[in-house]
């Protein structure tokens, strides 16, 4: 048996935690998550717009490769209402569909103009050993950041553009 001297505390009785530490810890804790959790869930979205945009970009440079390569025209389908674009040949070969993450929506087709079907469909053609059409593709995502992806009509490569930086 131990026996203690008058003043003197059990060294294993004095370890642990108390309930008010362990209460200031998780209100701390709680605080810090908080206050960043809103510029996170804003940097995830604005990472999913640039991936969406590279996506677009992907898509309209494989269009416009297998029209030079394969010598076919390509059509480019931008479906608004399905939020999703398209690739498509004539003959058998190119058959492609991008389908625009959950919280990004396909804002405009640039130009504007009446050349959509009744569904808000547009189509783009892209022909063989001919020069690119000037279009593009202007996404938002939740919290309204726009990324607007346009195609050069001289160089026939489609870039990346950050409206808000103008």
């Amino acid at each position: 048996m131990r026996t203690l001297s008058v003043g003197k505390r059990d060294s294993r009785a004095a370890s642990g935690v108390t309930l008010i530490e362990m209460l200031v810890v998780v209100a701390l804790i709680s605080i810090m998550v908080g206050i960043s959790y809103p510029s996170v869930t804003s940097g995830l979205d604005t990472l999913r717009l640039n991936s969406a945009a590279q996506s677009i970009v992907s898509l309209i440079n494989t269009g416009v490769s297998w029209a030079e390569r394969r010598q076919q025209v390509v059509q480019v389908s931008i479906a608004r209402g399905e939020n999703a674009l398209y690739l498509r040949t004539s003959g058998v070969g190119l058959e492609r569909k991008l389908e625009l993450p959950d919280g990004i929506t396909i804002e405009g087709v640039l130009p504007e103009g009446p050349s959509q079907d009744s569904s808000g469909t547009r189509n783009i053609m892209l022909y063989p050993g001919g020069t690119v059409p000037a279009f593009g593709v202007a996404i938002v995502n939740r919290r309204r950041a726009e990324r607007v992806v346009r195609v050069d009509p001289i160089t026939g490569v489609p870039q990346v553009e950050n409206p808000a930086n103008k």
